[in-house]
C-alpha cells in the first residue's frame, strides 16, 4: 500500500525516527503504524528519540578543508566523556567532510546527506545515540567558499573552531588572525559592524554611570565618548590588540600586510546553551523523602 505523507508525519513525532526510517518502516509493515514502531524499537531508532529532548551541552568542533573551501561543525552530546569517545569524534569528522563535499543550506538538509555506505548522516546519529547512551546533535555549522580569497582555520581544544577570510596578505596571517578571534572573542570586525542599537544601548548605560560621579555634564560627556570608544575597541577584531603582539592591533597589523579581512566566525562548543545544574544533595534528600 502507498505510505501517506500524514502517515510519517505521526509516526515521527511518535518515535522521533528521522523521516526515511519511519517510511521504510512503514512501508515494510504496510501501512501498521503500531507494527512500525516496534520495527524501529528493534532497530534502535525509536530509543534514541528518547534521548533527543536532554541538553546536549558539551562536544566537539570538527573541521575539513579541501582547497579554497573550508567547513566548522558543531557537534554536541552530554558529556565531556563522550565527547571524547572514538566513535562520537569520528561521527564529527565525518559531519565536517560531508560539508566540505556538499553546499547544503541548514542542518536538517546536511542531516539528508546520504554517506559511503548509503545511510544518511541522521540514520548513522541515530545509531550513535543508541551506540554511546546520549543525546548527539548536530547543532550548527559555518561553510566558506573563497577561490579569490586567503582563508585561515584554527582549532582550540576542539572545543572552539574559528575561520577568517581575507582580502590580501597570506595564509599565515589568515592563521594568526583565526588564532586572535579565538582568544579575544570579537563580536564585528569594525566599528562600523556594531549595530547602532547596541552602541545606544551601552552609552545609555555609560551615561547613567557617569552621572553618579557627580562631575560637570562637559566632563561627564568627554567620559562617555572615550569609554565609547574604548568598548568599541574590545567588541571588534579591528580595534583590539593583536593577541601575539600587544604593541599593534589588529587593524595596524592589516594594513602593514596590505590585507582586509572580508569574513570571520568563532563556535565554540555550548555556546548559548543553558546547561542543567543538578544538586547531587537535593536530589539524594529529595529521593528519600526528607
Amino acid at each position: 500500500m502507498a505510505v501517506t505523507a500524514a502517515q510519517v508525519k505521526e509516526l515521527r513525532e511518535r518515535t522521533g525516527a528521522g523521516m526515511m526510517e519511519c517510511k521504510k518502516a512503514l512501508v515494510a509493515t504496510d501501512g501498521d503504524l503500531d507494527g512500525a514502531i516496534e520495527q524501529l524499537r528493534k532497530s534502535g531508532l525509536a530509543k534514541a528519540d528518547k534521548k533527543a529532548s536532554r541538553v546536549a551541552a558539551e562536544g566537539v568542533i570538527a573541521s575539513a578543508r579541501d582547497g579554497a573551501i573550508v567547513a566548522v561543525v558543531e557537534v554536541n552530546c552530554e558529556t565531556d566523556f563522550v565527547a571524547k569517545d572514538r566513535g562520537f569524534l569520528a561521527f564529527a569528522q565525518t559531519v565536517a567532510d560531508q560539508l566540505v563535499a556538499a553546499d547544503v543550506a541548514d542542518v536538517p538538509a546536511l542531516l539528508d546527506r546520504p554517506l559511503d555506505d548509503g545511510a544518511t548522516i541522521e540514520h548513522t546519529r541515530q545509531e550513535l545515540v543508541t551506540k554511546v547512551g546520549e543525546n548527539v546533535q548536530v547543532r550548527r555549522f559555518e561553510r566558506r567558499k573563497s577561490p579569490s580569497g586567503v582563508i585561515g582555520t584554527y582549532l582550540h581544544g576542539g572545543r572552539i573552531g574559528v575561520i577568517t577570510e581575507l582580502e590580501g596578505g597570506d595564509e599565515a596571517l589568515a592563521r594568526d588572525l583565526a588564532m586572535h578571534v579565538a582568544a579575544m572573542r570579537p563580536d564585528f570586525v569594525s566599528a562600523d559592524d556594531v549595530p547602532v542599537e547596541r552602541v545606544e544601548k551601552e552609552r545609555e548605560i555609560l551615561v547613567a554611570q557617569a552621572r553618579d560621579s557627580g562631575k560637570p555634564d562637559v566632563i561627564i560627556e568627554k567620559m562617555v565618548e572615550g569609554r565609547l570608544r574604548k568598548f568599541l575597541e574590545e567588541i571588534t577584531l579591528l580595534g583590539q590588540q593583536f593577541v601575539k603582539d600587544s604593541d599593534i592591533t589588529v587593524a595596524k597589523l592589516l594594513e602593514q600586510a596590505g590585507a582586509k579581512v572580508r569574513f570571520f566566525t568563532r563556535l565554540e562548543v555550548g555556546e548559548g546553551i543553558e546547561k542543567k545544574v543538578d544538586n547531587f544533595a537535593q536530589e539524594v534528600m529529595a529521593q528519600a523523602g526528607t
